[in-house]
């Protein structure tokens, strides 16, 4: 071992130096803000977002402008809606299958209607569907005369007995019960019409014939809630009642005799279709009828 290579640690050491205290943060005092500043503030913010806002609307504006002027026109969401609500309806009863297949029957039916509307010239919307009742389309102005009225209520069950024969030919194509059933219950529901009391299409072509001929198909109608009890049909009787009598109290007035006065020949036309359409559809019933059976 070499001599005096050891290293002893010092005995004696150097204290080391006190900490010096850290330098305290200088606090800056801040006035507190005024609440008006802060309103200012926010309000300014709410009118640039606001402006901003507009901006892009005009913008859109500029670019939608022409879906803005077809909106208010756009009367066909209503029947959309109501023919979605009525198709609902009738497929919780009998499903949906039937439920679409006897809404677009009705809407065929009721297209009937619109073109000839359209046709005398007449201001009218476009079909309302009700579950259960049917369909209608208001008008805003009676036809000129019953010819026309007569014309109107009969395109309905024309055009109505022609879209049956869709359903009928998918049947005869397919074999299935289903379309039979459309077919029929299409067949029905003109024949149904025909009946000679307004607000019925019959009433309203028999109004070109002799409103007498309203006493009968009242009579008939009454006969039908009798034997066939339901609410449907109590309604309808309801409306045909209050809807017959205020047009038979003003039959005698000098403008309801202007608007039955219809020609010969148009009796004669109106009658024929009025009676071989129903003919045929009570032909089309019986061909068509599929018998329940009860297991």
């Amino acid at each position: 071992m070499e001599q005096g290579t050891e290293q002893y640690p010092s005995l004696w050491r150097t204290p080391d130096p006190a900490p010096q205290p850290e330098p305290e943060p200088e606090y800056q005092y801040e006035p507190p803000q005024s609440p008006i500043r802060e309103d200012r503030s926010l309000l300014k913010r709410i009118g640039g977002g606001i402006v901003a806002l507009g901006v892009l609307l005009a913008k859109l504006g500029a670019q939608l402008k022409w879906l803005l002027v077809l909106l208010p026109k756009m009367k066909i969401l209503t029947t959309a809606g109501t023919m979605l609500v009525s198709t609902a309806a009738y497929a919780w009863l009998f499903g949906w299958q039937f439920g679409i297949g006897f809404v677009l029957l009705i809407l065929v039916h009721e297209m009937g209607h619109a073109i000839q509307l359209r046709r005398e010239g007449v201001d009218a919307g476009w079909p309302v569907f009700i579950p259960f009742l049917g369909a209608y389309i208001g008008m805003k102005e009676m036809p000129k005369d019953a010819a026309a009225e007569a014309r109107v209520g009969l395109a309905g069950p024309v055009l109505g007995s022609i879209g049956c024969l869709v359903p009928l030919a998918l049947y005869a194509a397919t074999g299935n019960n289903l379309f039979r059933a459309l077919a029929f219950i299409g067949f029905f529901l003109n024949l149904f019409n025909l009946l000679p009391i307004v607000p019925l299409d019959g009433g309203r072509a028999m109004a070109a014939i002799s409103p007498k001929v309203w006493i009968l198909g009242f009579a008939g109608l009454v006969a039908g809630a009798v034997f066939f009890p339901n609410p449907i049909i109590l309604l309808i009787v309801l409306f045909a009642g209050l809807e017959g009598w205020r047009r038979w109290r003003a039959r005698k007035s000098p403008e309801m005799q202007e608007y039955h006065r219809v020609s010969r020949g148009t009796r004669v036309a109106v009658a024929a279709v009025y009676i071989g359409l129903a003919l045929l559809l009570v032909v089309g019933m019986h061909f068509t009828h599929l018998p329940r059976t009860i297991n």
